[in-house]
């Protein structure tokens, strides 16, 4: 392996973890916020604070913005199914009472779902281990959870949110690689973060107490969430899917239940049960299995 293969690979192990390990306490820190805001009005002053970072620094280094009306509005739709629906979903789930459990694991269906989508009309042709690899992932999941798992939680409206941010999360991600392959992302971030504060605003106004409590707690919720998981683990996300196949990209999001749940023990006491410890092998072979590359001959 050369010198330049062997640094790409290092840092799509770096950046791969990098969002696993935000992406999976990004759980825990969206918890904290709801308790001082509704998520409409949560997710709009974040992607406030958001335009706010993202907006001079892109005035000072001048990304490349898109060059057609066509580009520019592939990346507004990538953005409003990746910020705006996906997050409205899945906090909406949250704040309607569906539990963790169900919610992450429901969320997890991902790259079960990208799968099925890449091999059908992306060419992406899976082998039997990968494949296997989707399903154990799943599997390993459901056992994490499912201490946590709250039957009564379960409303219609609950399901239709979460579904609502699952369905984003999966289209997002493969209209931004199908449609945006080129896009700088420092100009996508900003135009992405812009369509995502202007659909939250009037849903806060419309259907919330605009309300927010603020504390020390939740700025500190603000910055983690803004600056290391909207900037920084969108766009390492969004890299990878540019460096790989979706589906292998895609299979990382089995780890972030296992993050949040390490998170929630650290921070709130909530001790994994032994059936979450086996889980957490099974997904890490079901994604072992997905992500595993036969290395090239020297």
């Amino acid at each position: 392996m050369n010198a330049g293969a062997l640094k790409g690979r290092w840092l799509d192990t770096f950046l791969a973890w990098y969002f696993v390990t935000v992406w999976g306490s990004g759980f825990v820190a969206t918890r904290i916020g709801l308790e001082h805001a509704a998520p409409f009005t949560f997710l709009a002053v974040r992607f406030a604070i958001g335009l706010a970072f993202v907006v001079p620094y892109a005035l000072i280094v001048r990304p490349r913005w898109p060059a057609s009306g066509a580009e520019f509005g592939h990346v507004l739709v990538a953005g409003a199914l990746m910020h705006l629906i996906h997050l409205s979903g899945s906090h909406y789930a949250q704040y309607l009472g569906l539990s963790a459990g169900i919610s992450a694991l429901m969320l997890s269906v991902q790259p079960l779902v990208t799968a099925l989508i890449a091999s059908r009309w992306l060419g992406e042709r899976l082998l039997p281990r990968q494949w296997l690899g989707v399903a154990l992932g799943l599997g390993g999941i459901a056992l994490v959870v499912w201490h946590k798992f709250d039957i009564h939680a379960m409303t219609v409206a609950s399901l239709v949110a979460v579904t609502a941010g699952l369905t984003g999360i999966t289209a997002g991600s493969l209209y931004q690689r199908r449609f945006c392959p080129d896009t700088d992302l420092r100009a996508a971030t900003v135009l992405q973060f812009a369509v995502a504060f202007c659909g939250f605003v009037p849903l806060s106004l419309a259907f919330e107490d605009t309300g927010v409590r603020w504390s020390w707690a939740l700025v500190g919720v603000f910055a983690y969430l803004v600056i290391f998981a909207s900037i920084f683990a969108v766009n390492a996300f969004y890299t990878l899917m540019r460096r790989g196949q979706a589906t292998r990209v895609t299979s990382l999001i089995y780890l972030t239940p296992i993050v949040a749940v390490v998170v929630e023990f650290l921070v709130f006491g909530l001790a994994p049960t032994p059936l979450a410890i086996l889980g957490t092998v099974i997904t890490c072979a079901g994604v072992a299995l997905v992500v595993w590359r036969r290395a090239a001959p020297q």
